[in-house]
């Protein structure tokens, strides 16, 4: 039984233990000696999907996983301190074999940086230095790194990252920088207290319609977390343009279990997270929320404009003058690897699908937007009937305006709102 305590006073416990403010570029923890013997990743292995339904079926639920790619992860692991371009790789859950996706890079939408536009964040981009961390291992074997988008082994070390300074962080606050597996985009920021308190955690998951956007703009709300004593994982995966689906929420399973396997590192407790996404991270968090029947220590899923039905959205932006919504129905197909929900294609459809995945195991969600946004209420109410009919609760917020995303959540009350219902499944007595 969790005895009951406050963010409030996990912050002031690590003000008190905690050191002097810490920031690293990159403090690279080597896990395992063995990397592979070539130098590149292991092969992926194909897994084989359950029976799923097609998008003629109505609503009728998939009786299986309904996965395109495979749903178990190969035990490849990758452990070699990358010190030279500060990105710790501490491990890999198993990236599914996912074929290349199709079409050209159109968005630019973001998930958005608190209090700061895309360019300020850009220049305050913390735990991702370009010096050498010196914690490598001596004569370790470096793995290759594949080139982001190529799915191909070899060269094509990360770019690395601006060098601006950092501003000063919670006093004993450090930031990493972790590989969770080969690409070039499966990195995530670990914010986390030097102390030895068990923390909770939060994993973060920037939007940009499945084509675009960077964990480095979600840098203003993992320090709001961190600054309020949870362990927080801001993490980057691999886009439509890099993989079609299900890489996107391979990459998110892969990342939450590469933190709960290495949980001691940043003492952090792997059964007590919850996942925040915007907009199409949303849809991400919700496809990890809802996968196969619950994920082990998962206590809450928040979307804020989250795409929770892409075939909704592949609907809504038929014979519409909006370009926002025609915008979002083409990412949609994008992220299928360029086909419509039709014919062979009904199945990968049926599996980008949160709702369809609803089990009694998943956890409760909460689902923040704008009354007259692009992304359509009915994605929350889609999710809260599904779920529903299993025994899984659904908040629904709605706010006046058309505010997307980031910009929802900088209004007024919004992220007050979602912190205390984070802290209300993180933190409560008798948990």
């Amino acid at each position: 039984m969790r005895t009951g305590v406050t963010v409030g006073a996990l912050a002031l416990a690590a003000a008190m233990v905690g050191p002097a403010v810490v920031y690293t570029t990159a403090h690279a923890h080597v896990i395992s000696d063995s990397a592979q013997p070539s130098g590149t990743p292991g092969p992926a292995k194909a897994g084989s999907g359950g029976s799923a339904r097609t998008a003629a079926t109505g609503g009728e639920r998939a009786s299986g996983t309904a996965e395109s790619g495979a749903d178990e992860a190969d035990t490849g692991t990758y452990g070699t301190a990358r010190a030279s371009v500060g990105v710790a790789n501490v491990g890999r859950a198993g990236t599914d074999a996912v074929k290349t996706g199709v079409g050209a890079k159109t968005g630019t939408g973001t998930a958005g940086a608190r209090k700061t536009d895309a360019a300020q964040a850009g220049t305050r981009t913390t735990g991702t230095g370009t010096g050498t961390t010196g914690t490598g291992t001596t004569g370790a074997r470096k793995p290759g790194t594949p080139k982001s988008g190529t799915g191909k082994s070899g060269g094509g070390d990360p770019t690395p990252p601006p060098t601006a300074e950092p501003e000063p962080l919670t006093q004993g606050t450090v930031v990493n920088t972790v590989a969770y597996g080969p690409y070039v985009r499966q990195r995530m920021d670990v914010w986390y207290q030097t102390d030895e308190l068990k923390r909770p955690g939060v994993f973060l998951i920037h939007g940009g319609w499945w084509s675009s956007g960077d964990k480095k703009y979600m840098t203003e709300i993992s320090r709001s977390y961190a600054e309020q004593g949870y362990v927080v994982f801001n993490i980057n995966y691999r886009l439509s343009t890099d993989a079609s689906w299900p890489a996107q929420r391979t990459d998110t399973l892969d990342a939450i279990a590469t933190a709960r396997r290495h949980a001691a590192l940043w003492s952090f407790d792997p059964n007590n997270y919850v996942i925040v996404g915007f907009s199409a991270g949303g849809h991400l968090a919700g496809a990890a929320g809802t996968y196969k029947n619950g994920l082990p220590g998962l206590r809450g899923v928040v979307g804020i404009s989250p795409v929770i039905s892409p075939l909704t959205a592949y609907t809504e932006g038929t014979d519409t003058f909006d370009l926002e919504k025609r915008k979002l129905r083409e990412s949609a197909i994008r992220l299928a690897g360029g086909c419509e929900p039709t014919g062979k294609c009904a199945r990968i459809w049926a599996s980008m699908e949160v709702p369809w995945h609803a089990s009694r195991g998943d956890a409760p969600m909460l689902v923040v937007h704008s009354e007259d946004e692009f992304v359509s209420a009915e994605h929350g109410k889609q999710l809260k009937e599904h779920l529903r009919q299993v025994g899984v609760p659904v908040t629904i917020v709605s706010e006046p305006g058309i505010e997307h995303s980031a910009p929802l959540y900088r209004l007024p009350g919004v992220a007050e709102r979602v912190q205390q219902w984070v802290a209300e499944k993180l933190l409560s007595p008798g948990r």
